[in-house]
């Protein structure tokens, strides 16, 4: 008799996200409360961020029964999914690679793109010590990186994946000290930006990476680390935040969310809200490249996950 192949693993996660849906509260909107979530280490600090712009949000959508807003943070991206699949949260902002993971593994929807001091897209940069040596990404096998924290987009998800595509073996390390393998690439996270480029710059791994955002601001506070260290690779763009909604709000509060946000930039009442927003400059919708963008992150997010995690 022949055996039956074993299911593939793929389906097994594809019936258990079906179970997840169904078993899901009703969005918490459902009650006339819409609730707006972030995953978050300062919950303080960012409340006062969220909260003007849901205070902006919420008057303007009585005509589908929203009457009051609440913000809830959550510890990390497992909690959240775990707000979102119990109903608990309706709109969540983050960064692109964290609101595609809750998109694949709690439901939630993209609803719109987030606009940040009038960019609306970011790029990665790997950077070494100028005397390092090490001028392009494929002299990092055998060397160290550090990233700044697996939640991250711009510091952790893009450039790990342009390794990846390089064919570059990974291995975690537990700290900068650790010794290295010399057929990898060892990675550690350093937490912060500042401890990240600390790290290169004392040499205690040989290469960071990070977005060109914080690079910049990097080139304009040291002179030290404007002179020691050096870009060798920058990665394509992705866009720099992301707006979701729970998959199981309403049709009708999701247009009326989705309207209110687009209208935001040009009304003048949304200003100072927006600004505190994390500097936001505005929504909008996704056209095909930008799109095309989103599905090669999603994709290679899943990849990383797979393989380093």
């Amino acid at each position: 008799m022949t055996p039956k192949p074993p299911r593939k693993k793929s389906g097994a996660r594809r019936l258990l996200f079906l179970l997840i849906l169904l078993l899901a509260g009703p969005s918490a909107a459902a009650d006339g409360v819409l609730v707006l979530g972030r995953i978050s280490d300062d919950p303080r600090r960012h409340h006062e961020q969220l909260k003007p712009l849901l205070d902006y949000v919420v008057p303007r959508m009585r005509t589908v029964g929203i009457t009051e807003g609440r913000v809830l943070m959550a510890r990390d991206p497992q909690q959240m999914m775990s707000y979102l699949r119990r109903g608990k949260v309706d709109w969540v902002t983050e960064t692109p690679g964290t609101g595609l993971l809750l998109a694949d593994r709690a439901g939630a929807r993209p609803l719109l793109l987030t606009e940040r001091s009038g960019a609306r897209e970011y790029r990665s940069v790997v950077f070494v010590r100028r005397d390092s040596g090490i001028t392009e990404i494929d002299q990092l096998l055998g060397k160290t990186i550090a990233f700044q924290s697996p939640s991250s987009t711009s510091a952790y998800l893009v450039p790990a994946l342009a390794l990846r595509e390089r064919r570059l073996p990974m291995g975690l390390m537990v700290s900068p000290l650790e010794g290295r393998e010399p057929g990898s690439v060892g990675y550690v996270f350093a937490n912060t930006d500042a401890n990240l480029a600390a790290w290169v710059h004392k040499r205690l791994v040989d290469a960071g990476g990070f977005s060109d955002q914080d690079w910049d601001q990097l080139q304009r506070v040291s002179e030290a680390f404007r002179r020691d260290l050096v870009v060798i690779h920058t990665t394509d763009p992705v866009p720099r935040a992301m707006e979701l909604v729970n998959g199981n709000m309403s049709p009708a509060v999701e247009a009326r969310l989705k309207e209110v946000l687009l209208g935001a930039s040009t009304d003048p009442q949304a200003r100072d809200a927006l600004r505190q927003f994390f500097r936001t400059t505005g929504f909008y919708e996704a056209d095909a490249a930008t799109q095309a963008r989103l599905d090669n992150l999603r994709r290679g997010a899943r990849e990383i996950r797979e393989a380093l995690e």
